[in-house]
C-alpha cells in the first residue's frame, strides 16, 4: 500500500494551490479545508486501490462537482469574482482520464465523461473523447448516436453523417442506429423547411435556409475551457495548415456556391426526403430487418408532421412492408394509422380520416395473420387518442366502443 499512499500524496499536492486560495479569500475556513483534504485523501486511496470499481470514480467526480458548486455559491455570496474555477474543471477532467484509463471497457464512464465535457462546453475536448470512446467501442449504438446527434446539434451535418455512416457499418445487429440516422435527417429537413417558411413574403431559397440553419445551430458553440483544451493534440493525426491563416487572413475566401449550384441544390432529391428513404432501403438488406424494425421506421417518420415530404416517405415504408410482410400485424397496424398521419385531432379533416382508419381496421382484422397482436396494437393506439383534451364527444364515444370490441378480441 506504500505505492498507493505515494500516488495519493502526489495528487493531493497538486490541489494545494487551490486550497491556499480558498483560505486566503476566506471561501472556506481552516477546519473546512482540513475536512476537504481528509475527504479527498479517502477518495484518492479508494480509486488508487487495486480493485477499484468504475462507480468509485463516479462517486469521486460527483463529490468534486458538489464541492465546486458550493465554492461558486459562496463566491457569489461573498462577491468574489476572481477564483480558479478552471482548476476544479481540470481536476475533474483528470479524474475522468484516470477512470477511463483504468476501466476503458466501461461505457457508462465514457458517457459521464462526455456529459461533463458537454456541460462546461469543452467542445474540442468532447470530440477527442468521443473519438477515443468509439475506437474502443465501435459496436456501441449509444456512442455513435451521441456523436452524430451532437454534430447535428451544432449544425455540422457533414460530420454528423460521417459518424452515422461509419456507425452503421459496425452496428448491423439492431435497427437503433439506423432509425436514429433517419431521424437526424428528418430533423434536418424540418429545420430547413422552418427556415424557408420564416421568409414570409420574401422567398428564401434552399441554400439560404441551410446556411441560416447551420448558423443558428452553431451559436454558443464556444469553448470556455482553455486549459488542456487546445487542438495541438489530434490523436496522432496530421493536420494540414490553413494557408489563409498563415497569410494573415487577408486572402479573400472563394465563392463556394454560385447561382447555378444554388439552383441544383433547390432541385436536389435530398430536400425531398431521398436520404431518409435511402437509409430505410439499405436497412432492408441488414440482418436485423423485420416487421418490428420496419414499424419503428414508420412510427419515427410519422412523428414529423412539419416535413412536406412526410407522406411520400411514409408511403415508401408502407409499400415495402406490404410487399415483404403483407398480412403481418405490424403492417396492418401501419396501414390503419396511415390516414391520420399529419391530421390534427381538432380539425374538420380528422373525422373523415378516422372513418377511413376504422374501415381499414375492420378489414385488417379479417385478413391479418395475428388477430390478437393487431388488436393489442390498436388498443394502445386508441388509448393515445383518448387522452387528447377537448376531444369531440361523438368521436370519443366511437373510439371507446371500438376499444371495447378490441379488448374482447385480445381476451378471446
Amino acid at each position: 500500500m506504500a505505492g498507493v499512499s505515494d500516488k495519493a500524496r502526489f495528487y493531493l499536492e497538486r490541489a494545494a494551490p487551490q486550497l491556499r486560495e480558498f483560505e486566503e479569500k476566506e471561501i472556506f475556513s481552516k477546519d473546512e479545508i482540513r475536512s476537504l483534504v481528509n475527504k479527498r485523501s479517502d477518495y484518492e486511496h479508494l480509486v488508487l486501490a487495486p480493485r477499484t470499481k468504475p462507480t468509485d470514480f463516479l462517486t469521486y467526480v460527483e463529490w468534486e462537482r458538489s464541492l465546486d458548486r458550493l465554492r461558486a455559491k459562496r463566491c457569489r455570496r461573498l462577491r468574489i469574482h476572481s477564483t480558479r474555477s478552471h482548476a476544479s474543471e481540470a481536476r475533474t477532467f483528470g479524474i475522468f482520464e484516470r477512470a477511463v484509463t483504468r476501466h476503458p471497457g466501461c461505457v457508462p464512464l465514457w458517457l459521464a465523461y462526455l456529459e461533463f465535457a458537454s456541460e462546461i462546453k469543452a467542445t474540442k475536448r468532447w470530440r477527442r473523447i468521443v473519438t477515443r470512446a468509439l475506437r474502443l467501442h465501435p459496436s456501441d449504438v449509444g456512442l455513435w448516436t451521441l456523436a452524430g446527434r451532437n454534430a447535428a446539434k451544432h449544425g455540422d451535418m457533414e460530420r454528423a453523417r460521417g459518424h452515422f455512416l461509419r456507425g452503421c457499418r459496425f452496428c448491423t445487429g439492431e435497427a437503433g442506429l439506423w432509425v436514429e440516422y433517419a431521424r437526424c435527417e428528418m430533423e434536418w429537413l424540418a429545420r430547413i423547411e422552418a427556415k424557408k417558411g420564416k421568409g414570409g413574403s420574401k422567398s428564401v431559397n434552399a441554400m439560404e435556409a441551410i446556411k441560416a440553419t447551420e448558423a443558428s445551430q452553431q451559436e454558443g458553440d464556444i469553448i470556455e475551457f482553455d486549459d488542456d483544451d487546445s487542438d495541438d493534440d489530434n490523436d496522432g493525426e496530421m493536420v494540414l495548415p490553413d494557408p489563409d491563416a498563415e497569410s494573415g487572413g487577408n486572402k479573400p475566401k472563394p465563392k463556394v456556391f454560385d447561382e447555378e449550384a444554388t439552383k441544383k441544390l433547390e432541385q436536389s432529391p435530398a430536400l425531398s426526403g431521398a436520404i431518409p428513404m435511402a437509409i430505410f432501403d439499405i436497412s432492408q438488406k441488414q440482418r436485423f430487418f423485420n416487421p418490428a424494425a420496419a414499424e419503428t421506421f414508420f412510427d419515427m417518420f410519422a412523428s414529423f408532421s412539419k416535413v412536406s415530404s412526410q407522406a411520400k416517405i411514409v408511403q415508401h415504408v408502407l409499400s415495402a412492408m406490404e410487399a415483404q410482410f403483407p398480412n403481418h400485424a405490424a403492417t396492418c397496424s401501419c396501414q390503419i394509422r396511415q390516414p391520420l398521419i399529419g391530421v390534427e385531432v381538432h380539425t374538420a379533416a380528422f373525422p373523415k380520416a378516422l372513418r377511413e382508419s376504422l374501415a381499414r381496421l375492420r378489414s385488417a382484422l379479417e385478413t391479418t395473420s395475428d388477430r390478437k397482436a393487431l388488436a393489442s396494437k390498436m388498443v394502445a393506439w386508441i388509448d393515445g387518442l383518448l387522452v387528447v383534451e377537448d376531444l369531440d364527444a361523438a368521436i370519443r364515444m366511437v373510439l371507446e366502443a371500438t376499444r371495447k370490441s378490441l379488448e374482447e378480441t385480445v381476451a378471446a
